[in-house]
């Protein structure tokens, strides 16, 4: 199911809306149309249309064409746009009116003025209660207030994360861009786009998972194929296996340093600088950039897990000891265990993995799990040789 979100504006009361014939990016025209509304549930046949307006919106003049039967509800109407004092109860009967015309459901639905933040919580609260989770929705943001796309870009954020819909479009009739040929339809779903990589990017940097870019790198020309290697480089960085994670890397960022397209090329350079880690020269270098990042995002575990690993890799490098050898890295760690700083963190690791105290000599450690800033000192304190 499809559902139309469209919004009625105020108007004149003299002349309503400006006729005007809307032509979409598709070459469709629709001619003589004062509302886009109707032109956008004749294009795209939506199985359920929600008006949103307020008490002056103009109701009367979107419903002017009504059955002669609601002659007398469409004078009351009007009245109530010219003082402000529109009701749900005097829109009921033409709902079933409109159901007819349009062949859709239909709801019209009153909604505050958005002058103060609790009315555009209100907004969002009365959206939400009107569709039902997992439902595909488009916007037109056309007519009412000019505050309201912005209020509409919100809501579809908070709807998505709130009920799982998905807005599939935004459309904006253009009425200050109208020619001699019309009036161009704009579609935003650019910004819905945009507002996806913020997000994808706000989540990557708190947790780490590259998984986070998937969808987005397919919509901009990557294949399944690609964004699978992408998926397995964070599921193996999550599970320190950083080779496999670089292999995987190292593969993928060729491709990516390839896009070239208006949306990626925004957030290209923060998106291959969070990648870079996979080019250091050494496995050891890796994995104690990974234990910097991690420790960024507050993974006290994993950064320390990496630190350690790194410590151990940078070792064997420095020996010329195969850095991937289990038995060998497991001797590595043996000798390294001699070593203030590597002991030190594996107390900290052990602490942190086991949930247990660590012995009763190592109370700055013990110290440490109790309050985040010392935590965070801590680490900073057995960091320092890290990447030199």
């Amino acid at each position: 199911m499809v559902t139309l979100v469209s919004f009625l504006g105020k108007g004149q009361h003299n002349s309503g809306y400006r006729d005007t014939d809307y032509i979409f990016d598709d070459g469709d025209v629709y001619a003589h149309q004062k509302y886009i509304g109707l032109a956008l549930q004749k294009k795209l046949e939506a199985d359920k249309v929600i008006l949103l307006g307020t008490s002056s919106s103009m109701w009367d003049v979107f419903l002017e064409a009504g059955s002669d039967a609601l002659e007398e509800q469409w004078f009351s109407l009007s009245d109530a746009v010219k003082t402000s004092s529109v009701t749900e109860e005097l829109l009921q009967p033409f709902e079933q009116y409109l159901q007819q015309q349009l062949n859709a459901q239909v709801r019209c639905i009153l909604i505050p003025f958005a002058r103060t933040t609790q009315e555009q919580i209100e907004i969002l609260s009365v959206l939400a209660n009107a569709l039902s989770e997992h439902e595909d929705i488009i916007l037109d943001v056309t007519h009412g207030f000019r505050h309201l796309p912005m209020l509409s870009l919100v809501a579809a954020r908070f709807l998505k994360v709130l009920k799982f819909v998905h807005v599939q479009h935004i459309y904006y009739g253009a009425l200050d861009m109208t020619s001699a040929e019309g009036t161009p339809v704009l579609k935003l779903d650019g910004l819905l786009n945009l507002l996806d990589w913020i997000d994808a990017l706000g989540k990557f940097d708190k947790d780490g998972d590259y998984g986070e870019f998937s969808e987005l790198l397919i919509k901009e020309g990557l294949t399944l194929s690609d964004v699978e290697q992408l998926k397995q480089a964070a599921f193996y960085e999550r599970t320190s296996n950083s080779s496999k994670a670089r292999e995987k890397l190292s593969t993928l960022f060729a491709k990516l340093e390839q896009i070239n397209t208006p949306i990626f090329n925004l957030f290209k350079t923060q998106l291959m600088k969070r990648l870079t880690w996979f080019k250091a020269a050494n496995r050891g270098l890796r994995e104690q950039q990974l234990a910097q990042e991690y420790f960024s995002r507050r993974d006290y575990l994993r950064a320390v897990i990496y630190a350690m690993e790194g410590m151990i890799s940078q070792y064997l490098y420095e020996q010329k000891q195969d850095e991937n050898d289990f038995s060998i890295r497991k001797d590595a760690q043996n000798k390294l265990k001699n070593k203030d700083s590597f002991r030190k963190l594996t107390y900290l690791r052990n602490a942190l993995a086991h949930g247990v105290k660590p012995e009763d000599r190592q109370n700055d450690i013990l110290a440490s799990l109790g309050d985040e800033q010392k935590m965070q000192q801590s680490l900073r304190d057995r960091f320092k040789h890290l990447l030199k």
